[in-house]
């Protein structure tokens, strides 16, 4: 799933607040008899009472296991008229273990009636047995009680009749309604069940282990079309002009990605090379914008047919843009369903991030037909498996089919953005045990999405290409259409390098080419189990410290943490039990070849060749580490920069970057030096690398900003101006140049004209005033829209005019841009509308709404106004949202991870203990406020040296 994510894949500046969490242990249960009532009052308090007063025969979270279901037959009536449903269904089970109850999910959903039938009952036609049900809504639970025991290694037939409304959300079945360009407003009901929301829509064993095949129905009006995870069947006509569509049976699959749809959308459809139909849906009006998302869809399932040596396992795969949606997609088998900027892609406004956006998307959902719908993890404690796997295979997937949009470049950001988040003590394990629904929404972050891919990518470079992907073959196959854990994973990737691959030399090559990048060491391969239980089931980020003593170099590993200083009392208890098998590559000035090391101990040495000036480690950045170069490392290091940059890749060049920033934040490198290190970027000519030392200046600038620091902000504005003038000048008003380029110019003239730079300023007022007067019909180049908008809003007549045109906008793209440009005014007035208008949902639609309040918290003239209203709105805003769900943890971040001063932080901390309180916790809270914490503390530590260096060079 992509978070938007949750389904943490979203737009880069929304998956940033992907949530890390540490949760208690699950307790595993068996089945055990209804206990009888001499045993209740025995044991008083140890058994939940259901709703009606009697004893609930199940008290732990997680379903027995002695009851699993085979089938599911299940029908479905929505009315979107009177927005609710009816439903009926026939639950095939298998009872292993004798029992007098089985015990299923529910949630909000009103059993009309429960009966039971034996096999022996169906043969000859016998009436079943009326079941009582017992309801606990506190676990979400419903018990049936069987009046006779019900015998071991025997099939029976659950059948349910129930009801309930169309949920308000964006879980379970629920509505969403979009608007003509006539302003008609049409309603459409869709699923959405990841993670435990299935049982909002049917009662059901709502657990990723319990998988089955589903037979499902759907009734409609002739004025719709029902879709679902299979193909239809047929269609009957119903007595009152209802139509009922019959789907093929599914493959064996879990719960959560059952799906179905009923809507009057529209579709464009291609054949893949393997004959699967493939279909991309959207409605009318924004038909013409599903054309990229088809062309992707076919390439992209191409790719992974043949890279995974597995077909793609249904006879048709549909894509549809759904107009509410909370995540970014989600990977319903057969039936994706996407956030409508995920998907849709209009050239009139969609720009060259928005295109890497869509395609990596759709990427990431088609990987999961694999990772996640084929092979599922046991359970949500690992959905890294699915996550991270998937967002690992955005890059291996885009890079071999779309090169010119270079998303390997671009991978190093994935890696940075979560590093941010790992290197907090708040930071969780990869794989982490949750209990609660609401512990299992927060493991849909950066942790599960960004560092699983980021580690995968690194036990990749480790065993080389053609061994991982044949390890990743082998685990696809041994659990087709099954559930597994990470040693299943980590035995599969051991395997893939067998005793016949191994030479006399006792090596496991990759290919013939027997060099040091890329061979791997028949110890290591017996040990990836062990190195890689270091990285998912230990929180945090290691530091390798580098030290070159002549022909010496020594090595350290420390556990890396922002905010906190080696001389702090607390940084050696938060070293301690820490220690990571880190598979280190490194590369010297005496030789371009690439070493590798592998660093198990907390210190080690290595020999240096002669006349070794530098050495620079983590090669293309592939590992999951920061490097501090210890005495004169980085001396060296910005020396050999500034005399020629092109003797390290950009890769290296951009890791030099972050590296030396993120030491800043931890008190081992002097802002000073951070920022000499960036001197030599008036020669680079990698984008990505320009981009990356930008964002650090860029990002000091609107701290001061919002602090109101007024000289180190002018001092900024000017150097940056200044220093950064040659490459501003030379951007072209246009969609011009590779990816990057492009990119790098939507950054660059956005920066200049946020710091008021005359001749960008006048540019973008002057193609806004061009745009308003052609009545929004003027083609603006992509890549520049935000830009001229941003400019546009900052006039009343300009911001009313661009608030018209987003109600009328049919581009989501269109609509983003906007959105943010009228997040730029000065006006809280205007501010305050726009919130408003998001907790209406109607103009700005409540899926938005996250972003809206985080992108208004950024404007100094709307921080306090955000947060003032989250404080003010809190219970509103927990009715739009689940408590757990990402756009609640977004809201709390976005609008308060920036704040920098004593006063701010106690705010915060007083709101969060008001809310733990009343029952809400989540581990946002302790994330935001020791993200607040280090921002007061690199404030006291780097401000006097950043005025320093800023008055010596403006």
């Amino acid at each position: 799933m992509v978070n938007s994510h949750r389904k943490l894949i979203f737009k880069s500046y929304t998956a940033f607040y992907y949530i890390l969490i540490i949760l208690p242990k699950i307790c595993f249960c068996s089945q055990f008899s209804v206990p009888s009532s001499d045993q209740f009052n025995k044991y008083a308090g140890a058994f939940p009472v259901a709703t009606n007063g009697e004893p609930f025969p199940w008290r732990e979270l997680r379903l027995p296991r002695g009851v699993i279901p085979l089938h599911y037959e299940l029908s479905v009536h929505p009315n979107l008229t009177s927005l609710d449903f009816t439903a009926s269904e026939q639950i095939e089970v298998l009872v292993r273990d004798a029992t007098h109850f089985i015990i299923l999910h529910s949630k909000d959903l009103e059993i009309m009636n429960v009966t039971l039938h034996s096999e022996e009952d169906l043969r000859y036609r016998k009436p079943g047995k009326r079941l009582n049900v017992l309801s606990y809504p506190a676990h979400q639970q419903i018990a049936l009680l069987v009046p006779e025991k019900l015998e071991a290694d025997l099939r029976y037939y659950v059948a349910i009749d129930f009801q309930a409304k169309l949920a308000d959300g964006f879980e379970g079945f629920y509505k969403s309604t979009y608007r003509t360009l006539g302003g008609e407003t049409r309603t459409i009901a869709v699923t959405d069940f990841e993670p435990t929301e299935a049982r909002m829509a049917f009662p059901c064993f709502d657990e990723p282990l319990f998988k089955a095949n589903f037979s499902i129905k759907i009734r409609r009006e002739s004025r719709h079309i029902a879709l679902s995870n299979m193909p239809k069947v047929k269609t009957i006509e119903l007595e009152g002009g209802l139509l009922e569509d019959h789907f093929e049976t599914t493959v064996k699959m879990s719960t959560y990605l059952v799906a179905y749809i009923v809507c009057d959308f529209q579709s464009v459809s291609g054949t893949a090379s393997s004959g699967v139909k493939v279909s991309v849906y959207a409605a009318p009006e924004k038909w013409s914008q599903t054309h990229y998302a088809l062309e992707a869809s076919l390439k992209l399932l191409d790719f992974y047919e043949n890279y995974f040596d597995i077909n793609y396992p249904l006879p048709k795969l549909d894509l549809i843009a759904i107009p509410d949606f909370e995540s970014g997609a989600m990977e319903n088998w057969g039936l994706i369903t996407y956030r409508e900027t995920s998907l849709l892609f209009d050239p009139k406004t969609s720009s060259a991030f928005d295109k890497l956006w869509v395609t990596r998307v759709i990427a990431h959902e088609l990987a999961h037909q694999w990772f996640g719908n084929l092979v599922t993890m046991e359970w949500w404690s690992d959905i890294w498996l699915n996550e991270g796997f998937a967002r690992y295979m955005e890059l291996i997937s885009v890079t071999a089919t779309y090169p010119e949009l270079q998303f390997d470049d671009y991978f190093l950001e994935v890696c940075f953005e979560v590093i941010k988040k790992d290197s907090l003590n708040s930071s969780r394990p990869i794989s982490k045990e949750a209990e609660t629904p609401t512990q299992i929404q927060e493991m849909f972050d950066t942790v599960s999405y960004n560092k699983g891919a980021c580690s995968l990518n690194m036990l990749k470079d480790f065993l080389s290409e053609e061994k991982f992907r044949k390890g990743v073959i082998h685990y696809l196959k041994k659990f087709s259409y099954r559930n597994a854990r990470n040693d299943d994973l980590w035995l599969s990737l051991s395997n893939s390098c067998t005793e016949g691959d191994f030479t006399s030399g006792g090596f496991c090559y990759s290919d013939s080419k027997r060099t040091t990048s890329t061979l791997t060491f028949q110890g290591e391969h017996a040990e990836v189990k062990e190195m890689m239980a270091t990285w998912t089931l230990q929180k945090g980020i290691p530091l390798v410290v580098v030290e070159q003593e002549g022909p010496l170099l020594r090595l350290r590993q420390e556990r890396f943490l922002s905010g906190v200083f080696k001389e702090d009392p607390e940084w050696r208890a938060l070293q301690e039990r820490y220690l990571w098998h880190i598979p280190l590559t490194y590369s010297m000035s005496s030789s371009n070849a690439i070493h590798r090391h592998v660093l198990k101990s907390k210190t080690d040495t290595l020999d240096l060749p002669e006349n070794t000036s530098w050495v620079k480690f983590n090669v293309d950045s592939n590992g999951y580490y920061i490097v501090h170069y210890e005495g004169h490392g980085w001396d060296q290091l910005i020396t050999q920069l500034n005399q020629n940059h092109t003797l390290l890749g950009p890769k290296d060049r951009i890791s030099l970057l972050h590296d030396a920033f993120q030491l800043v934040s931890a008190g081992r490198l002097t802002i000073d030096k951070a920022l000499d290190l960036t001197r030599y970027l008036q020669h680079e000519t990698s984008s990505l690398a320009l981009l990356k030392g930008l964002g650090y200046l860029e990002s000091f600038y609107h701290m001061m900003d919002r602090r109101n620091i007024s000289d180190v902000t002018e001092n900024l504005k000017h150097y940056l101006l200044q220093y950064f003038k040659p490459v501003i000048d030379k951007q072209s008003w246009s969609d011009e140049g590779s990816v990057w380029d492009r990119m790098l110019r939507s950054e660059l003239l956005k920066l200049a004209c946020d710091l008021n730079h005359a001749p960008c300023i006048q540019k973008a007022a002057e193609l806004f005033s061009q745009w308003m007067e052609s009545s929004g019909k003027l083609n603006v180049p992509t890549d520049v829209l935000k830009i001229v908008y941003s400019a546009g809003a900052q006039t009343t007549a300009g911001w009313n005019y661009l608030l018209e045109k987003y109600e009328l906008s049919m581009s989501g793209a269109e609509k983003n841009k906007i959105l943010y440009a009228l997040t730029t005014s000065k006006h809280q007035e205007k501010l305050m509308k726009l919130i408003q208008l998001g907790m209406e949902g109607k103009i700005i639609k409540t899926q938005d709404l996250a972003v809206l309040l985080h992108t208004i918290a950024r404007n100094p003239k709307g921080q306090k106004l955000a947060w003032n209203f989250v404080r003010e709105n809190w219970t509103h805003l927990l009715k739009k949202f689940d408590l757990g769900s990402f756009a609640v943890r977004m809201i709390i971040s976005g609008t308060t991870s920036h704040f920098s001063s004593k006063d701010e932080l106690q705010e915060v901390k007083q709101f969060f203990e008001f809310l733990k309180a009343q029952g809400s916790h989540l581990d946002v809270f302790q994330i935001v406020l020791e993200t607040i914490s280090k921002n007061i503390k690199w404030l006291e530590k780097n401000l006097p040296t950043l005025r320093s260096w800023l008055l010596v060079r403006t």
